[in-house]
């Protein structure tokens, strides 16, 4: 008989997935390497590189006290797509959050609950629900800002930030693309757990209770070897 814990072998793999991809989107999250800028005017970024998170933009320089000098990025100036970011990935976050949650219920549902079989394809549905809501919803802050990227888009900063409105170049940071991978595991996990089928019980394989009975309905006797006397010449 094939059991419950034989069919969710995948679903434990889109576990595992859902959890790196959760660390995957809180480094994102993080990171200010959103876009990396060069500025030609490096009497105040000596670097020539400013790196532009959502939350904050960085440059190193030997003309300020710090060895790294970080501005907070607020929403009175931050563009639609820095400011989308800030609301988005946090609500990512919350969602892989309670995707591996549901997920970690539903696991333990299948390979150590013995009694409450029925609320296994709920949680199946509810983790996964979850994980697409996280993938669906980081890869939308991702996608925008990876365009204004290739469009060069400028961001108007306050004068104490030190940075000119648009730079000289501009390209994708790694902070998108470890985004990226942790969109991907997201939408791959929820897929797998949505994907579940639920096993119902199937017939026993235990043998009748009459399977030894030669009189039996249905089988036909035969003699024990063991019981026949042996002919005597």
């Amino acid at each position: 008989m094939r059991y419950l814990a034989h069919t969710a072998h995948w679903q434990f793999l889109g576990l595992i997935a859902g959890l790196l991809a959760w660390i995957l989107l809180m480094a994102a999250t993080g990171l200010n390497e959103w876009r990396l800028w060069r500025v030609d005017d490096v009497s105040v970024v000596t670097s020539g590189v400013a790196w532009v998170g959502i939350w904050r933009a960085c440059f190193y320089s030997h003309a300020l006290p710090e060895a790294e000098t970080c501005r907070a990025i607020g929403l009175s100036f931050a563009p639609a797509e820095v400011a989308a970011a800030q609301v988005l990935m946090v609500v990512s976050l919350t969602c892989g959050l309670a995707g591996n949650v549901g997920a970690a219920v539903a696991m333990r549902l299948v390979y150590f609950s013995v009694e409450g079989r029925g609320n296994v394809r709920p949680a199946f549905v509810l983790a996964g629900t979850a994980y697409l809501l996280a993938g669906t919803t980081c890869s939308v802050p991702l996608a925008w800002n990876a365009r204004s990227v290739l469009n060069n888009c400028s961001i108007e900063f306050p004068p104490e930030f030190q940075l000119p409105a648009a730079p000289a170049a501009q390209r994708v940071g790694s902070a998108v693309g470890v985004g990226a991978v942790a969109a991907v595991l997201m939408l791959a996990s929820g897929l797998l757990f949505l994907c579940h089928r639920y096993a119902r019980k199937g017939p026993s394989a235990e043998a009748p209770k009459d399977a030894g009975d030669p009189r039996a309905p249905g089988r036909q006797g035969r003699d024990n070897a063991a019981f026949h006397m042996e002919e005597v010449s």
